[in-house]
């Protein structure tokens, strides 16, 4: 018998495709994701006036209805209440102290930081994150597109 997942919630910091984030909400809905943080200007599934933004409902095909999420302007305080609360906090990027993603296995309540399309996660947010970790990439390409990594890394961690 398989152990019990545990759980876990994503941050998408200034990700700035809707497409994206509504991908990210249908494969996190599939993989057991019980919460979404938006942060910075990253597009949010209804608009100021609770307008449904439609490039995240096509592509998120109604996971944004039902994944519970929140918008908070800047990632700093969220990372803090969210540690003060036993929560493992960690960044998914390229950096020299990440680890290979195939080693990381969530054993607590989990946050998985995404960031940017093309700039990533900045230094301060790599810093407040308890560990990092990345794809390994063995093409020309130095990256995955945001959607596929949190596809690929989050039914690789919780399982």
């Amino acid at each position: 018998m398989s152990e019990k997942a545990v759980r876990m919630a994503l941050l998408l910091h200034n990700v700035r495709s809707s497409h994206n984030v509504g991908a990210i909400f249908r494969t996190a809905d599939a993989a057991g994701v019980s919460e979404i943080f938006l942060s910075g200007y990253t597009p949010r599934p209804t608009d100021r006036f609770g307008r449904t933004q439609k490039n995240i409902a096509k592509t998120a095909l109604g996971a944004e209805s039902y994944i519970r999420w929140d918008y908070v302007s800047a990632p700093g305080p969220l990372i803090r209440r969210l540690k003060k609360n036993g929560w493992h906090i960690v960044g998914v990027e390229q950096d020299p102290r990440a680890n290979d993603f195939r080693t990381f296995r969530a054993k607590r309540k989990t946050l998985l930081v995404f960031g940017n399309e093309v700039r990533g996660l900045s230094k301060i947010l790599r810093d407040a994150c308890d560990s990092l970790i990345e794809i390994p990439m063995r093409g020309q390409k130095e990256s995955l597109n945001v959607s596929v990594s949190a596809g690929i890394v989050l039914f690789s961690v919780n399982t």
